[in-house]
């Protein structure tokens, strides 16, 4: 008994593991085919990315890395658009014993961090289905992302409160 109330009072050692992960999402679009293969490839990548997170039950969390690739072709002032492709990559993880802080950061940092290689290869695959030269997409610093964002977040609160 006195065993059970220890182990109860003891803050619960943190865990982290990854339950799934999957496409939730995925498209392709070459508005311009056939006519675009027949021009000089001269492309100009865009990349959007955003991530979301949210609770399934106690301490397991889905998090999705969205990623919008939209490839303009041709000469300044004249490009077209060759090809939009987006993916909604998406992952279940059990984040468990972690501080609000480290909860946070594990979901907006640490899993798209896991997550951005299998996007990756998604859009690169959908782009060589389409009959584009391949598109590897460089790596991407979540860290700096998310510390970037929390930064601007405090920011908007302060200014938030100065005006109140």
């Amino acid at each position: 008994m006195a065993e059970n109330q220890q182990q109860a009072s003891q803050p619960q050692a943190p865990q982290f593991a990854l339950q799934r992960i999957y496409v939730k999402d995925i498209s392709f679009e070459s508005p311009k085919a056939p006519e675009i293969f027949q021009k000089q490839w001269q492309p100009e990548v865009k990349l959007d990315l955003s991530t979301s997170n949210r609770p399934l039950e106690e301490g397991l969390f889905e998090v999705v890395l969205s990623l919008t690739v939209t490839v303009e072709n041709g000469p300044e002032g004249s490009k077209e658009t060759a090809f939009v492709t987006e993916v909604q990559q998406a992952g279940v993880f059990l984040a468990k014993g972690l501080s609000e802080d480290e909860q946070h950061r594990t979901l907006g940092a640490f899993c798209p961090n896991i997550l951005f290689p299998y996007a990756r290869e998604a859009i690169d695959n959908l782009v060589l289905r389409g009959s584009f030269p391949p598109l590897m997409l460089a790596p991407v610093n979540f860290d700096a992302l998310y510390m970037q964002a929390r930064e601007q977040q405090a920011q908007q609160k302060s200014e938030a409160e100065s005006v109140n």
